[in-house]
C-alpha cells in the first residue's frame, strides 16, 4: 500500500505518550514486529534498552515478543542510558536498537525510539515504512517464518562504561569532588562508577529509582536541590542528568548553573585546540545565547544555527562532516564518540576541557542578559501574516545588531508565540522584549 505522506505515531523522537493509554502492550508489539521486519536481516539481532520507569518492563515485554514473531532475537541489555544503544551496536553489529524512555518525562509517559544498524536514529523515511506496515492487517503475523529468540544481553553496562573509559582513558579525576544527580533515571548506576573509575571523589543524589520517581523534583530539569547540596558540600562540581541520559547541565561550586551554550563553548575551544574539532565548526540552534556566537567569530569558529531539537542538530553535523553540536538544554552531540547525544560523556568532555581547572573560572564566554516570554495567542501561524510585528522585529534587530539578538517565533506544538531577546544589559534586554510582548499580544492575542 502507499506510504502516509506524513508521520501519525512518530514524533521528533520516536513513539512518545501515556504509557497504558496511547502507548499500549498491543502498540509495543506491534511496532517491535513492524521495525524488525523493515530492517531486512534475515535473523534480525534487536537490542532492546530502557530506563527506570515502572512501564518499561511491560514495554519491554511487548516489543521483545513483537521481535521473536517477526523472526528476529530480541536481546534484554535492561537499565541503560539511551546513548549506550548506538555504542553497543557498533559494538556487537546489531541490526536494531531500541530504547524505552520518554526522557525529561514524568513517569506515566514513556516512549519508543529506534536506532538503526549504523547507530543513527531512524530517518523519517524509515519511521513511514513503520507505520504503513502497521496499517497491513497481518502486521504481527509470524507469516511462517522461524520464531526468534528472547535473552538477557549480559554486561551490557559493563559494555558501555568500556567505551567511555576508552575514550577518556587519559582523564585524571583523582581527589575531585563531584556531586551527581541521576534523576532516578537511566544513569544511576554507570554515571557514578565511571566518575569512580577515574579517580573523583563521588556523591550521587536520586539514585533510588522506584518506577515513579524518575525526573520528580530532580535531575537537569529540577537542579534546586544539585545546588544547594553542591554550595553547602564543599562539592568542585555538580552535573546534573535527565531521565535516559541523553543531556546534561552543570552547576560550579559557587552554585552557578552552567547551561549547554557554556558548556558547547569550552567543548568547543577544547576540540580545536586539541585538533579534534572536524571541520572547524560547531551546530547549535536559534535558542543558543548571542554571547556564543560572539564567542566563536572572535576564536575564528563556524557556526551553523538549526532549528531547536537534537534531530536537527545531528542532521547538520552529518550534512557538513563536523565533530560538535548541541542545544542550551544540555543536549551536546560529539561524533568523534557517539552518535547522539550523551550526558555521561558531555560531563566527562566537560571535565577533559577544564583540565583541572575550576568551571567557575570558565572563560570561554560571556553570556547576555536573555528574556523569554511566551505569549499566549489566538492562532500561531498568524504571525507570519502580522506585519506590524515583522516591522518591529526588523527594528529591534536592527538596533541591537552586533550587540545582541531578536528571535520571534511561534511554538511547535501550542497556540504560543515565543518572543526572546537578548541585549548587553538585563534593563535593555526587558525594555525591548516588553515592547514585542505588547504588540503580539495586541496584534495576535
Amino acid at each position: 500500500m502507499t506510504k502516509p505522506a506524513t508521520r501519525r505515531l512518530f514524533g521528533t523522537d520516536g513513539v512518545r505518550g501515556k504509557a497504558g493509554e496511547f502507548l499500549t502492550a498491543e502498540l509495543a508489539l506491534a511496532l517491535g514486529s513492524a521495525a524488525t521486519r523493515q530492517t531486512g536481516a534475515e535473523r534480525p539481532q534487536v537490542l532492546i534498552v530502557r530506563d527506570t520507569r515502572e512501564s518499561g518492563e511491560m514495554l519491554q515485554a511487548a516489543l521483545a515478543a513483537g521481535v521473536s514473531a517477526a523472526g528476529g532475537d530480541a536481546l534484554l541489555g535492561g537499565v541503560l542510558p539511551t546513548p549506550a544503544a548506538p555504542l553497543l551496536i557498533g559494538r556487537y553489529g546489531f541490526d536494531l536498537a531500541v530504547v524505552l524512555s520518554a526522557s525529561h518525562n514524568p513517569y506515566q509517559d514513556n516512549g519508543i525510539k529506534f536506532f538503526a544498524g549504523d547507530g543513527y536514529k531512524l530517518s523519517d523515511a524509515s519511521e513511514l515504512a513503520i507505520e504503513a506496515e502497521l496499517e497491513r492487517s497481518d502486521a504481527t503475523s509470524n507469516e511462517g517464518s522461524p520464531i526468534g529468540r528472547i535473552r538477557e544481553l549480559r554486561g551490557a553496562p559493563e559494555d558501555y562504561l568500556r567505551e567511555l573509559h576508552m575514550r577518556f582513558a587519559e582523564l585524571d579525576l583523582s581527589g575531585i569532588r563531584v556531586l551527581l544527580d541521576c534523576a532516578n533515571g537511566a544513569t544511576y548506576q554507570v554515571a557514578p562508577e565511571i566518575f569512580r573509575r577515574l579517580g573523583a571523589e563521588v556523591t550521587v543524589i536520586a539514585d533510588a529509582p522506584d518506577g515513579r520517581n524518575i525526573n520528580a523534583g530532580c535531575g537537569s530539569t529540577h537542579l534546586e536541590g544539585l545546588v544547594e547540596r553542591v554550595v553547602g558540600e564543599g562539592h568542585a562540581i555538580g552535573f546534573a542528568f535527565d531521565g535516559d541520559g541523553d543531556r546534561m547541565l552543570a552547576v560550579d561550586r559557587e552554585g552557578e548553573v552552567v547551561d549547554g551554550d557554556e558548556l558547547m563553548a569550552l567543548a568547543t575551544l577544547h576540540l580545536r585546540d586539541s585538533g579534534r574539532l572536524r571541520g572547524n565548526g560547531v551546530a547549535v540552534t536559534v535558542m543558543t545565547n548571542y554571547g556564543f556566537h560572539a564567542a566563536m567569530e572572535r576564536e575564528g569558529v563556524d557556526v551553523a544555527i538549526t532549528q531547536v531539537g537534537d534531530r536537527y542538530v545531528l542532521e547538520e553535523l552529518r550534512a557538513r562532516g563536523w565533530t560538535l553540536g548541541g542545544e542550551q538544554s544540555g543536549h551536546i552531540i560529539d561524533m568523534g564518540f557517539n552518535r547522539t547525544g550523551d550526558g555521561i560523556a558531555s560531563a566527562l568532555l566537560t571535565m577533559e576541557a577544564l583540565a583541572g581547572a575550576d568551571l567557575s573560572e570558565r572563560h570561554a564566554m560571556s553570556k547576555l542578559p536573555q528574556q523569554l516570554v511566551n505569549v499566549r495567542v489566538r492562532d500561531r501561524d498568524g504571525l507570519e501574516q502580522a506585519g506590524e510585528v515583522s516591522a518591529a522585529v526588523s527594528a529591534a534587530e536592527h538596533e541591537l545588531a552586533g550587540r545582541g539578538r531578536v528571535l520571534v517565533r511561534p511554538s511547535g506544538t501550542e497556540p504560543l508565540v515565543r518572543v526572546m531577546v537578548e541585549a548587553p544589559t538585563e534593563d535593555e534586554a526587558q525594555e525591548v522584549c516588553g515592547r514585542l510582548v505588547a504588540l503580539v499580544e495586541r496584534e495576535l492575542g
